[in-house]
């Protein structure tokens, strides 16, 4: 079950990283490239990756 949560948390960081990098407009091909907006909703995600990252990997006890 660790395994599945850290994968599910990874892929939500790696989502928000992305979002946040076309937002800065630094990868290209998409409508979301330069939309400030993104920006935002990608450090959001990102911050929810995290956040399920450390729940994921909390003591058990």
């Amino acid at each position: 079950m660790r395994l599945i949560g850290n994968l599910l948390a990874l892929l939500v960081l790696a989502i928000g990283v992305l979002w946040s990098l076309q937002g800065l407009g630094l990868v290209q091909g998409s409508f979301m490239t330069g939309q400030r907006q993104w920006l935002y909703i990608g450090l959001v995600t990102a911050l929810v990756g995290l956040l399920g990252l450390g729940w994921a990997n909390r003591p058990r006890g």
